[in-house]
Protein backbone atom coordinates (compact mmCIF):
# COMPACT_ATOMS: atom_id res chain seq x y z
CA UNK A 1 0.00 0.00 0.00
CA UNK A 2 1.11 3.46 -0.60
CA UNK A 3 1.13 6.45 1.53
CA UNK A 4 1.59 9.92 0.82
CA UNK A 5 2.30 11.92 4.22
CA UNK A 6 2.14 15.55 4.45
CA UNK A 7 4.42 17.97 6.87
CA UNK A 8 5.32 21.19 7.49
CA UNK A 9 5.99 22.03 10.71
CA UNK A 10 8.12 20.87 13.89
CA UNK A 11 4.99 19.00 15.80
CA UNK A 12 4.67 16.92 12.25
CA UNK A 13 8.27 16.08 11.86
CA UNK A 14 8.17 15.16 15.70
CA UNK A 15 5.09 12.71 14.96
CA UNK A 16 6.47 11.55 11.44
CA UNK A 17 9.59 9.86 13.08
CA UNK A 18 7.87 6.93 15.00
CA UNK A 19 5.02 6.58 12.32
CA UNK A 20 7.05 6.39 9.55
CA UNK A 21 9.06 3.61 10.73
CA UNK A 22 5.94 1.69 11.71
CA UNK A 23 4.37 2.07 8.30
CA UNK A 24 8.00 0.66 7.42
CA UNK A 25 7.75 -1.99 9.37
CA UNK A 26 4.22 -2.83 8.07
CA UNK A 27 5.11 -3.05 4.99
CA UNK A 28 3.50 0.06 3.34
CA UNK A 29 5.69 2.27 1.06
CA UNK A 30 5.44 6.14 2.23
CA UNK A 31 6.45 9.07 0.14
CA UNK A 32 6.81 12.09 2.02
CA UNK A 33 5.82 15.65 1.12
CA UNK A 34 7.63 18.63 2.81
CA UNK A 35 5.17 21.89 2.22
CA UNK A 36 8.14 23.87 3.37
CA UNK A 37 5.62 25.95 6.03
CA UNK A 38 8.64 25.69 8.38
CA UNK A 39 11.92 26.54 6.59
CA UNK A 40 14.70 27.27 7.97
CA UNK A 41 17.01 24.43 8.93
CA UNK A 42 16.36 24.98 12.78
CA UNK A 43 12.80 24.65 12.11
CA UNK A 44 12.65 21.92 9.49
CA UNK A 45 15.66 20.57 8.44
CA UNK A 46 17.67 19.86 11.49
CA UNK A 47 14.56 17.80 12.88
CA UNK A 48 15.54 14.92 10.00
CA UNK A 49 18.69 15.15 10.76
CA UNK A 50 18.08 14.64 14.29
CA UNK A 51 15.16 11.95 14.27
CA UNK A 52 16.45 9.62 11.26
CA UNK A 53 13.86 10.76 8.98
CA UNK A 54 13.75 9.29 5.34
CA UNK A 55 14.40 12.59 3.20
CA UNK A 56 11.43 13.71 1.72
CA UNK A 57 10.83 12.95 -1.59
CA UNK A 58 8.90 16.48 -2.66
CA UNK A 59 10.12 19.58 -1.53
CA UNK A 60 7.65 22.62 -1.96
CA UNK A 61 9.90 25.39 -0.04
CA UNK A 62 5.63 27.06 0.62
CA UNK A 63 6.67 28.88 3.58
CA UNK A 64 6.35 32.79 4.85
CA UNK A 65 3.01 33.73 3.23
CA UNK A 66 -0.21 34.45 5.12
CA UNK A 67 -2.95 31.40 5.63
CA UNK A 68 -4.91 32.34 2.36
CA UNK A 69 -1.71 32.77 -0.13
CA UNK A 70 0.11 29.46 1.92
CA UNK A 71 -3.39 27.57 1.01
CA UNK A 72 -3.59 29.09 -2.66
CA UNK A 73 -0.31 28.42 -3.43
CA UNK A 74 0.16 24.45 -2.03
CA UNK A 75 -3.30 22.98 -2.91
CA UNK A 76 -2.47 22.90 -6.77
CA UNK A 77 1.22 21.50 -6.26
CA UNK A 78 0.15 18.77 -3.75
CA UNK A 79 -2.86 18.04 -6.19
CA UNK A 80 -0.04 17.57 -9.08
CA UNK A 81 2.07 15.27 -6.41
CA UNK A 82 -0.70 12.85 -5.38
CA UNK A 83 -1.40 12.50 -8.90
CA UNK A 84 2.00 12.01 -9.82
CA UNK A 85 2.01 9.22 -6.83
CA UNK A 86 -1.01 7.74 -7.12
CA UNK A 87 -1.25 6.58 -3.65
CA UNK A 88 -4.24 4.31 -1.79
CA UNK A 89 -3.89 6.87 1.14
CA UNK A 90 -2.88 10.89 2.12
CA UNK A 91 -1.87 11.59 5.42
CA UNK A 92 -2.11 14.62 7.36
CA UNK A 93 -1.49 15.65 10.42
CA UNK A 94 -2.68 17.85 13.11
CA UNK A 95 -3.74 21.21 12.32
CA UNK A 96 -1.59 23.72 10.05
CA UNK A 97 -1.87 24.86 6.56
CA UNK A 98 -0.60 21.78 5.46
CA UNK A 99 -2.69 19.69 7.21
CA UNK A 100 -5.82 21.57 5.04
CA UNK A 101 -3.64 21.53 1.72
CA UNK A 102 -3.09 18.33 1.96
CA UNK A 103 -6.48 17.31 3.06
CA UNK A 104 -8.05 19.98 -0.04
CA UNK A 105 -6.21 18.56 -2.07
CA UNK A 106 -6.23 14.80 -1.73
CA UNK A 107 -10.92 15.27 -1.52
CA UNK A 108 -10.23 16.76 -5.08
CA UNK A 109 -8.72 13.95 -6.72
CA UNK A 110 -10.71 11.22 -4.95
CA UNK A 111 -8.24 9.91 -2.77
CA UNK A 112 -8.96 9.56 1.03
CA UNK A 113 -7.62 11.28 3.69
CA UNK A 114 -6.06 9.87 6.77
CA UNK A 115 -6.03 12.80 9.67
CA UNK A 116 -4.01 11.94 12.49
CA UNK A 117 -4.86 14.17 15.93
CA UNK A 118 -8.55 14.00 14.91
CA UNK A 119 -11.44 15.42 16.92
CA UNK A 120 -9.74 18.20 19.00
CA UNK A 121 -11.07 21.34 19.52
CA UNK A 122 -10.04 24.85 21.54
CA UNK A 123 -13.80 25.84 20.89
CA UNK A 124 -11.81 29.43 20.02
CA UNK A 125 -12.37 30.66 16.07
CA UNK A 126 -10.09 33.01 15.78
CA UNK A 127 -7.34 30.80 15.96
CA UNK A 128 -6.70 29.77 12.21
CA UNK A 129 -5.95 26.34 13.63
CA UNK A 130 -9.24 25.52 14.73
CA UNK A 131 -10.54 26.34 11.42
CA UNK A 132 -7.81 24.46 9.75
CA UNK A 133 -8.57 21.21 12.33
CA UNK A 134 -12.65 21.22 12.08
CA UNK A 135 -12.65 21.35 8.16
CA UNK A 136 -9.88 18.23 7.81
CA UNK A 137 -11.87 16.30 9.64
CA UNK A 138 -14.89 16.79 7.69
CA UNK A 139 -12.47 16.11 4.52
CA UNK A 140 -11.22 12.84 6.25
CA UNK A 141 -12.39 9.23 5.74
CA UNK A 142 -10.46 7.90 8.47
CA UNK A 143 -9.81 9.67 11.99
CA UNK A 144 -7.11 8.95 13.80
CA UNK A 145 -8.29 10.54 17.69
CA UNK A 146 -5.43 10.84 20.58
CA UNK A 147 -8.72 10.10 22.95
CA UNK A 148 -11.83 9.49 23.99
CA UNK A 149 -12.96 12.74 24.15
CA UNK A 150 -12.11 13.62 20.58
CA UNK A 151 -13.73 11.04 19.61
CA UNK A 152 -17.20 11.84 20.94
CA UNK A 153 -16.32 15.33 19.53
CA UNK A 154 -16.56 13.96 16.19
CA UNK A 155 -19.61 11.98 17.05
CA UNK A 156 -21.48 14.90 18.75
CA UNK A 157 -20.56 16.61 15.07
CA UNK A 158 -21.72 14.49 12.66
CA UNK A 159 -18.54 13.83 10.88
CA UNK A 160 -18.36 10.79 8.92
CA UNK A 161 -16.05 8.68 8.57
CA UNK A 162 -14.39 6.14 10.45
CA UNK A 163 -12.85 6.86 13.93
CA UNK A 164 -10.29 5.15 15.63
CA UNK A 165 -8.73 5.85 18.90
CA UNK A 166 -5.22 5.37 18.91
CA UNK A 167 -3.30 7.68 21.44
CA UNK A 168 -0.76 10.90 20.04
CA UNK A 169 2.17 9.84 18.19
CA UNK A 170 4.36 12.52 19.83
CA UNK A 171 3.62 10.43 22.33
CA UNK A 172 5.87 7.86 20.83
CA UNK A 173 8.47 10.19 20.18
CA UNK A 174 8.40 11.18 23.48
CA UNK A 175 9.22 8.12 25.25
CA UNK A 176 11.86 7.07 22.96
CA UNK A 177 13.75 10.17 22.82
CA UNK A 178 13.09 12.30 25.58
CA UNK A 179 16.10 10.20 27.23
CA UNK A 180 18.43 10.12 24.84
CA UNK A 181 18.14 14.28 24.49
CA UNK A 182 18.77 14.48 28.21
CA UNK A 183 21.91 12.12 27.96
CA UNK A 184 23.18 13.87 24.68
CA UNK A 185 22.17 17.35 24.77
CA UNK A 186 24.87 20.20 26.37
CA UNK A 187 21.89 22.96 26.21
CA UNK A 188 21.79 23.43 29.77
CA UNK A 189 25.51 24.09 29.75
CA UNK A 190 24.95 26.33 26.81
CA UNK A 191 22.83 28.52 28.80
CA UNK A 192 24.89 27.74 32.16
CA UNK A 193 21.04 26.88 33.88
CA UNK A 194 20.57 23.92 36.38
CA UNK A 195 17.62 21.46 36.64
CA UNK A 196 15.05 22.68 37.84
CA UNK A 197 15.98 26.18 38.20
CA UNK A 198 14.92 28.15 35.27
CA UNK A 199 12.04 28.87 32.87
CA UNK A 200 11.70 27.46 28.99
CA UNK A 201 9.43 29.49 26.95
CA UNK A 202 8.66 29.70 23.21
CA UNK A 203 6.44 31.93 21.69
CA UNK A 204 5.46 31.87 17.92
CA UNK A 205 1.42 32.08 16.91
CA UNK A 206 0.57 35.12 15.06
CA UNK A 207 -1.54 36.46 17.35
CA UNK A 208 1.50 36.97 20.14
CA UNK A 209 3.69 38.12 17.92
CA UNK A 210 1.34 41.38 17.39
CA UNK A 211 4.27 44.00 18.92
CA UNK A 212 2.21 45.12 21.59
CA UNK A 213 1.24 41.88 22.87
CA UNK A 214 5.08 40.37 22.56
CA UNK A 215 6.16 42.87 24.16
CA UNK A 216 3.41 42.32 26.94
CA UNK A 217 5.00 38.85 27.35
CA UNK A 218 8.05 39.48 27.24
CA UNK A 219 8.18 42.26 29.77
CA UNK A 220 6.13 39.48 32.28
CA UNK A 221 8.95 37.14 31.95
CA UNK A 222 11.42 39.62 32.40
CA UNK A 223 9.60 40.09 35.83
CA UNK A 224 10.85 36.86 36.73
CA UNK A 225 13.27 35.89 39.25
CA UNK A 226 14.84 32.89 37.21
CA UNK A 227 16.44 32.67 34.36
CA UNK A 228 14.37 32.41 31.12
CA UNK A 229 15.73 30.27 28.13
CA UNK A 230 13.95 31.64 24.95
CA UNK A 231 14.79 29.78 22.17
CA UNK A 232 12.54 32.26 19.26
CA UNK A 233 10.89 31.73 15.92
CA UNK A 234 12.37 33.54 13.53
CA UNK A 235 9.07 35.73 13.21
CA UNK A 236 9.06 36.37 16.88
CA UNK A 237 12.87 37.32 16.74
CA UNK A 238 12.07 39.89 13.81
CA UNK A 239 9.97 41.60 16.11
CA UNK A 240 12.37 41.53 19.37
CA UNK A 241 14.17 44.91 19.65
CA UNK A 242 15.48 43.95 23.56
CA UNK A 243 15.02 41.81 26.27
CA UNK A 244 15.28 41.92 30.18
CA UNK A 245 18.30 40.66 31.01
CA UNK A 246 17.15 37.24 33.03
CA UNK A 247 16.09 36.04 29.46
CA UNK A 248 18.82 34.18 27.43
CA UNK A 249 17.42 34.16 23.94
CA UNK A 250 18.40 32.31 21.39
CA UNK A 251 17.66 30.94 17.77
CA UNK A 252 15.19 27.52 17.35
CA UNK A 253 16.57 24.24 18.82
CA UNK A 254 16.51 20.74 17.48
CA UNK A 255 14.29 18.46 18.55
CA UNK A 256 17.22 16.95 21.52
CA UNK A 257 18.31 20.09 22.87
CA UNK A 258 14.76 21.24 23.23
CA UNK A 259 13.33 18.59 24.88
CA UNK A 260 16.41 18.48 27.21
CA UNK A 261 15.55 21.80 28.24
CA UNK A 262 11.64 21.13 28.71
CA UNK A 263 11.89 18.10 30.49
CA UNK A 264 14.20 20.10 33.06
CA UNK A 265 12.68 23.18 33.08
CA UNK A 266 10.68 24.07 36.47
CA UNK A 267 8.25 25.39 34.67
CA UNK A 268 7.42 25.98 30.37
CA UNK A 269 5.67 29.14 29.36
CA UNK A 270 4.62 28.37 25.84
CA UNK A 271 1.60 29.19 22.74
CA UNK A 272 2.69 26.13 21.54
CA UNK A 273 0.47 22.76 21.44
CA UNK A 274 2.73 20.25 21.30
CA UNK A 275 4.68 21.45 24.12
CA UNK A 276 1.93 21.95 26.19
CA UNK A 277 1.59 17.87 25.65
CA UNK A 278 5.49 17.34 26.14
CA UNK A 279 5.19 19.45 29.30
CA UNK A 280 2.30 16.92 30.72
CA UNK A 281 4.05 14.14 29.56
CA UNK A 282 7.91 15.06 31.48
CA UNK A 283 5.93 16.30 34.57
CA UNK A 284 6.52 20.05 34.22
CA UNK A 285 4.13 22.60 35.19
CA UNK A 286 2.76 24.48 31.98
CA UNK A 287 1.39 27.99 31.53
CA UNK A 288 0.20 28.37 28.27
CA UNK A 289 0.19 32.59 26.85
CA UNK A 290 -3.48 31.53 25.12
CA UNK A 291 -7.16 32.14 25.88
CA UNK A 292 -7.76 28.31 24.99
CA UNK A 293 -6.57 25.36 23.96
CA UNK A 294 -7.27 21.94 22.39
CA UNK A 295 -5.69 20.13 24.89
CA UNK A 296 -8.64 20.85 27.37
CA UNK A 297 -7.57 17.39 29.66
CA UNK A 298 -4.04 19.09 30.96
CA UNK A 299 -5.77 22.40 32.02
CA UNK A 300 -9.15 20.65 34.08
CA UNK A 301 -5.95 18.23 35.57
CA UNK A 302 -4.40 21.32 37.20
CA UNK A 303 -1.18 20.62 34.78
CA UNK A 304 -1.31 23.72 32.83
CA UNK A 305 -2.79 27.24 33.18
CA UNK A 306 -4.47 29.59 30.68
CA UNK A 307 -3.23 32.99 30.76
CA UNK A 308 -3.78 34.47 27.58
CA UNK A 309 -1.00 37.48 27.48
CA UNK A 310 -1.85 38.73 30.44
CA UNK A 311 1.53 40.01 31.81
CA UNK A 312 0.26 39.75 35.99
CA UNK A 313 -1.71 36.82 35.29
CA UNK A 314 1.59 35.15 33.69
CA UNK A 315 3.73 36.02 36.63
CA UNK A 316 1.53 34.93 38.98
CA UNK A 317 1.56 31.66 37.14
CA UNK A 318 4.98 31.16 37.02
CA UNK A 319 4.95 31.56 40.67
CA UNK A 320 2.40 28.83 41.35
CA UNK A 321 3.12 26.34 39.12
CA UNK A 322 3.46 23.14 40.53
CA UNK A 323 2.38 19.55 38.88
CA UNK A 324 -0.56 17.73 41.09
CA UNK A 325 -0.23 14.56 42.82
CA UNK A 326 -1.17 11.05 41.00
CA UNK A 327 -1.71 12.70 37.11
CA UNK A 328 -3.77 10.45 35.02
CA UNK A 329 -2.07 9.14 31.77
CA UNK A 330 -3.42 11.03 28.71
CA UNK A 331 -3.18 10.59 25.08
CA UNK A 332 -2.84 6.95 24.45
CA UNK A 333 0.10 4.49 25.58
CA UNK A 334 3.39 5.34 22.94
CA UNK A 335 2.09 2.59 20.80
CA UNK A 336 0.31 5.20 18.83
CA UNK A 337 2.11 4.90 15.65
CA UNK A 338 1.41 1.06 15.30
CA UNK A 339 -1.99 1.20 15.87
CA UNK A 340 -2.25 3.82 12.80
CA UNK A 341 0.05 1.77 10.54
CA UNK A 342 -2.68 -1.48 11.42
CA UNK A 343 -5.77 0.45 10.97
CA UNK A 344 -4.66 1.45 7.33
CA UNK A 345 -3.99 -1.83 6.45
CA UNK A 346 -7.25 -2.85 7.54
CA UNK A 347 -8.64 -0.38 5.86
CA UNK A 348 -7.13 -0.96 2.22
CA UNK A 349 -9.33 -2.72 0.81
CA UNK A 350 -12.16 -0.11 1.79
CA UNK A 351 -12.52 1.11 -1.62
CA UNK A 352 -16.19 3.38 -0.45
CA UNK A 353 -13.58 5.17 1.60
CA UNK A 354 -12.83 6.78 -1.19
Amino acid sequence: MKIVSVVGNRPQFIKSGPLSEALREAGHDEVVVHTGQHYDRELSGIFFEELGLPPPAHRLEIGGLARDEMLARMEPVLEDVIRAEAPDWVLVYGDTNSTLAGARAARTLDVPVAHVAAGLRSGDWSMPEEHNRTETDRLSALLLCPDERSAATLAGEGVGGRVEVVGDVMLDATLRLGPIARERSAALMRFAVEPGRYVLATIHREANVEPARLRGIVWALGRLAEPVVFPAHPRTRSRLDEVPPNIALSEPLGYLDLAALASQARVIVTDSGGLQKEAYWYGVPCVTARPSTEWVDTVELGANVLVDADADALVAAVHSARIPDDLPPLYGDGHAAAKIATALSMLAPMKELR
